[in-house]
């Protein structure tokens, strides 16, 4: 049985069974490649996203990134 948490994903209540950053975004059907993520305050790398633990009531930012010309 999973537990589900709750986190603050861009400042909105959200619930997930996701432990890690890269899970959670899977689940969320972003690119890693295009955004940066924040948790807590703090940068994360891409290269760690997968190792990177998704917490109970972590503070999650992610930042799409926008190209033109």
């Amino acid at each position: 049985m999973e537990i589900i948490m709750k986190i603050k994903i861009n400042g909105e209540d959200r619930s997930t069974e996701r432990r890690a950053l890269s899970e959670l975004l899977e689940e969320l059907n972003i690119q890693a490649g295009r955004v940066a993520v924040e948790v807590n305050l703090r940068i994360i790398r891409k290269a760690d996203y997968d190792t990177h633990p998704i917490m109970e009531g972590d503070n999650i930012e992610i930042v799409n990134f926008v190209g033109g010309g």
